[in-house]
């Protein structure tokens, strides 16, 4: 990729706003966003001439290096990558080695212990369609995701337990969820992200509440909207809250990802995700509760203006 030697002006404020956001982070709001390298953010999280070799824009230089200067500005990230497999011992040294020490993490825990039907896709190959053995498998998740996180244990803030929509009641979900999560070590802080509707009733938050577990407000296609599961009695279960503001009610994944990309800038404004947000923050603030918040590209069309939005 050829990209211009020198940068085109920039009214991102990406000075004030990491000012604002650090000072939020001090009160425990931690404010950031779903994963981290995207070209669409140079000239507003990123200087391209940071990631110049021989006067051309290396795209390998950029990925390798840019979470450094992500953490200039934000003072937490959401590694959604960790969903797809178990990271290798190597690879989580080599990721906390690249980021300054104050940049902390929410890690997806991956979806080999969250999926309990492999869903009909070609990226699952013969598993396609079949059950998961190891769905809800403590002793797999200990020993392959916790134990080699353990040494980085004061620069995770949570890990995020991501469950896809799913065709089994409520009540069988409970019923596998609670005894899973009640085994997990205390070392880490763990939040629970459900994508069906339906599951958010009292017994799903009761379980939570008596494993100390959050669950993650997430604005999702099929979700009721952050601002209804805001309306919800006894919505923070834990001490802690997460919350994931991903996509517009209603909207595929797919169809935001072709009308946002390259995600450099806002397209879609949501006027209610925003003041959920807003709403979020405060209430956080006044209860003096830890928040973890991640905003992502597809929701708007570019995560750090609509962070910029609701920080302001």
């Amino acid at each position: 990729m050829t990209l211009p030697l020198f940068d085109p002006p920039s009214t991102f404020d990406r000075a004030g706003l990491a000012a604002r956001l650090h000072d939020l982070a001090r009160e425990g709001i931690w404010i950031g966003t779903s994963s981290w390298k995207y070209n669409g953010w140079l000239d507003q999280i990123y200087s391209r001439e940071r990631y110049m070799t021989r006067g051309r824009f290396s795209q390998k230089r950029f990925e390798a290096e840019c979470l450094t200067e992500f953490a200039e500005t934000f003072p937490i990230v959401c590694g959604d990558f960790s969903f797809y497999q178990f990271p290798a011992p190597e690879f989580w040294q080599k990721l906390f080695a690249s980021a300054p020490a104050p940049l902390k993490f929410a890690l997806k825990v991956p979806e080999e212990v969250t999926v309990e039907i492999f869903p009909r896709h070609a990226r699952y190959g013969p598993r396609a369609g079949m059950a998961n053995e190891s769905f809800l498998n403590a002793e797999l998740l200990k020993a392959m995701f916790l134990e080699p996180l353990e040494p980085y244990r004061s620069r995770i803030a949570t890990l995020i337990f991501e469950f896809g929509a799913r065709s089994v009641p409520a009540s069988h979900f409970i019923r596998a969820l609670d005894p899973f999560l009640r085994v997990l070590p205390d070392t880490f802080r763990y939040a629970v992200e459900v994508r069906n509707r339906e599951y958010l009733s009292p017994d799903y938050l009761e379980c939570l509440t008596s494993n100390g577990a959050a669950h993650v407000l997430n604005a999702w296609t099929k979700m009721p909207t952050l601002g209804e599961q805001l309306a919800i009695p006894a919505i923070f279960p834990a001490g802690f809250t997460v919350v994931r503001a991903l996509l517009r009610q209603g909207r595929p994944y797919e169809q935001a990802v072709q009308q946002f990309e390259p995600y450099t800038e806002i397209r879609d404004e949501n006027p209610e995700a925003r003041d959920a947000l807003r709403r979020i923050i405060q209430r956080m603030r006044e209860e003096r509760k830890a928040a973890y918040i991640f905003v992502n590209n597809r929701l708007e069309g570019n995560a750090p203006q609509t962070i910029q939005a609701v920080a302001g």
